[in-house]
């Protein structure tokens, strides 16, 4: 069984300003002593996921409306 995602605007290109260093932790390279730079990396891409396609941050309370 197959399913396919689609994903709007997925092949949109989008720019991340990352040091060396949080390039590094994302490609999967480990700092033991410094948990605080893949923090960083993780959040500049969030960040930018959320400028993109206009997603409210993840701390914000849920639209009453949403639920129902």
């Amino acid at each position: 069984m197959s399913q396919t995602t689609k994903i709007p605007h997925g092949d949109e290109k989008v720019t991340v300003e990352l040091t060396v260093k949080e390039l590094m932790v994302l490609s999967g390279v480990r700092f033991p002593n410094n948990h605080l730079l893949e923090v960083s990396a993780r959040k500049k891409l969030n960040e930018v996921l959320e400028e993109t396609f206009e997603i409210e941050p993840s701390s914000s309370p849920i639209n009453y409306q949403m639920l129902t």
